[in-house]
């Protein structure tokens, strides 16, 4: 009955703007946004871009480039192993993961794990902090992260290859290429990341023992140009690793765990006129995964299987010189099976409206509402609201609030035994407020915000002797965030320094105790210096303590630690790039780790090669 209703609205209101709009012609961007509401609803909101220069020199995985790059706290099993993130002091299930416009967290766990995302495969990645992406739905509290595959039409062919080998039979490599026409444009790419992983503990003589991984992913992505009114889009993605878990003791059983994705996006945009534009999209995800509690035996001892079908029709309209309108219908099925739930269905219809108006040079404001209406829950009415003040040329304020949701997921619900069906979403309030200063080469930005959390969902035992789910907690979370960029090229030389820091206060309201791998304070910096084909780089993070339990012991807190990694590399080419590098990582033999009884690598280093022709 949701996927005929959702059928129904999207065919109206595609045919009123079949019917209604104007017939001029218009010439479609230049680059492919696959998601434009990051681009034309931020305004009032902070997005952090992480260009191809910095995904090339971070670590293969996700969690890599976010730890030196970003506010957001991992808490990572040791290099490659799972890997969760916290954003503003929220948990892992509270930072949506979006894949060129869809939100790919897990519908069994509910996260996306960073250490399974290959950063080589996409062009630009995004970040996003707060509540205000009301638009990809459930998990979206603490913040958004955002995969993007770009495309450009204009004659072009070009050839990328990365080839990164270091410590422990580390070895990533990544090969992709692009070919373009006026009326064509296609990608495609191959990575693969693995590694022995068997590193020394710093300071002992012990190893990291089965730590050993692997993941490939294969990415493809194609546009054609109809005319300059229709054109359609093709994304792909293929997914597919193994990774064993690490023993905390010699003799300690050995596991593993597989997990395979494959995700696939058609979109088909029509643009009448220079005012109207609107767009249907289709998507088809699949997560699988096996658990293998003895890798010595052939059969896993538990799996799971997710089947996800998503419609979105996108309509907007420019309504005035400096107004725009968006309304978007969409709609998801969820099939899941494996050995710990019982297989279920989920639907859910979804309506957005979001509004832009820049109502003079130096102030704006945007509003967004979202209501959803699904078989096993009922969500709230979402929203987002923000405004945007020039008050000098230099300096500019942005204040932004919004209410946000989570679902429980799958194994919350239906898991056997434990799954709780009575589970309520988690719900948060919250707000921020933004200051942006910029004077020539440098920007400084200091934002303060609030959230307020109500019906957390936290596994807890019970008397029956297993764990199950239950909306326990209220949360308030407060904090500040700064964040410093300069950049200066002057002849043959440049510079750039960028720098972020984060004080976050996640507590429970009942204990007014810290919630447990939260740190209070997190800093980070990178500087790199540029001379003709030479550069060399310095990046640098501080995490603060954490607990590990909700009673703050100190007995059981992970002390704070300095991270920091130094780069040189050098471009043999005139024209391309020809580029070698050596990289040294945790530089100064740092003893440290994210999580209890799972120390990290110390000093390491990776040479690497990037060919673009």
């Amino acid at each position: 009955m949701v996927l005929h209703k959702f059928f129904i609205s999207a065919l109206f209101i595609f045919g009123f703007t079949v019917a209604k709009a104007q017939e001029s012609s218009i010439a479609l961007d230049e680059v492919i946004i696959t998601d434009s509401h990051l681009k034309d609803f931020t305004e009032t909101q902070t997005v952090l871009h992480l260009s191809d220069t910095l995904i090339r020199r971070n670590g293969h995985l996700l969690t890599s480039l976010l730890e030196f790059n970003s506010g957001i706290y991992m808490k990572e099993h040791g290099i490659g192993g799972v890997s969760s993130p916290s954003f503003r002091g929220t948990s892992s299930q509270q930072t949506a993961v979006v894949w060129n416009g869809i939100n790919i967290n897990s519908q069994l766990l509910g996260q996306t794990d960073f250490n399974t995302v290959s950063t080589r495969s996409f062009q630009t990645i995004d970040v996003k902090a707060g509540g205000g992406s009301i638009l990809y739905g459930s998990g979206a509290i603490g913040g958004t992260v955002h995969l993007n595959n770009d495309l450009q039409f204009g004659e072009s062919f070009k050839n990328d290859l990365q080839i990164y080998y270091g410590a422990n039979n580390t070895l990533s490599t990544a090969y992709s290429v692009k070919a373009a026409s006026a009326k064509w444009s296609a990608s495609a790419g191959f990575s693969r990341n693995s590694s022995d992983n068997d590193y020394k503990f710093v300071g002992k003589e012990q190893r990291n023992t089965n730590g050993q991984y692997f993941n490939t992913s294969f990415d493809a992505a194609v546009a054609y140009r109809f005319n300059r009114r229709h054109q359609i889009e093709f994304f792909s993605q293929m997914a597919d690793g193994e990774r064993n878990f690490a023993i905390t003791s010699p003799n300690a059983i050995r596991t593993k765990y597989q997990d395979f994705n494959t995700r696939n996006l058609l979109s088909w945009t029509f643009k009448p006129s220079t005012k109207v534009s609107s767009k249907l999209k289709l998507a088809y995800v699949l997560e699988e995964f096996h658990y293998f509690d003895n890798i010595r035996k052939d059969e896993f001892l538990s799996s799971g299987e997710v089947k996800t079908l998503i419609a979105k029709y996108d309509f907007s309209i420019q309504l005035l010189a400096k107004a725009k309108l968006n309304a978007i219908i969409d709609y998801s099925q969820n099939s899941g099976t494996g050995s710990g739930i019982i297989k279920n269905r989920r639907e859910a219809l979804g309506a957005s409206v979001l509004w832009k108006h820049d109502l003079t040079e130096k102030f704006g404001y945007e509003l967004g509402l979202r209501k959803e209406s699904a078989s096993d829950f009922n969500s709230p009415l979402l929203f987002s609201a923000g405004s945007y003040y020039d008050v000098l040329s230099f300096y500019r304020v942005k204040i932004n609030a919004s209410k946000n949701y989570r679902i429980p997921t799958f194994n919350d619900l239906y898991w056997q035994e434990g799954g709780n069906v009575d589970l309520k979403p988690e719900n948060a309030l919250q707000g921020e407020f933004i200051n942006i200063l910029s004077a020539g080469p440098i920007t400084f930005t200091a934002t303060g915000f609030v959230t307020k959390v109500k019906d957390m969902i936290r596994w807890l035992p019970t008397n029956n002797s297993f764990w199950s789910p239950f909306n326990t907690d209220r949360v308030t979370i407060m904090g500040a965030e700064a964040a410093l960029d300069y950049g200066k090229k002057m002849g043959n030389h440049s510079f750039n320094l960028r720098g972020g820091y984060s004080y976050t206060s996640s507590k429970d309201d009942k204990t007014n105790k810290q919630l447990f791998y939260v740190p209070y304070h997190k800093l980070t910096g990178s500087a790199d210096y540029a001379y003709k084909k030479f550069s060399v780089y310095y990046q640098f993070m501080f995490t603060g303590r954490v607990f590990t339990t909700s009673d703050e012991n100190p007995f059981n807190a992970i002390a704070d630690y300095n991270l920091s990694n130094i780069g040189i590399d050098y471009n043999f080419s005139q024209k391309n790039t020809f580029k070698i590098g050596l990289k040294l990582n945790n530089a100064w033999n740092e003893k440290y780790n994210s999580l209890d009884q799972r120390p990290m690598p110390g000093r390491n280093a990776t040479i690497y090669l990037n060919l673009n022709y």
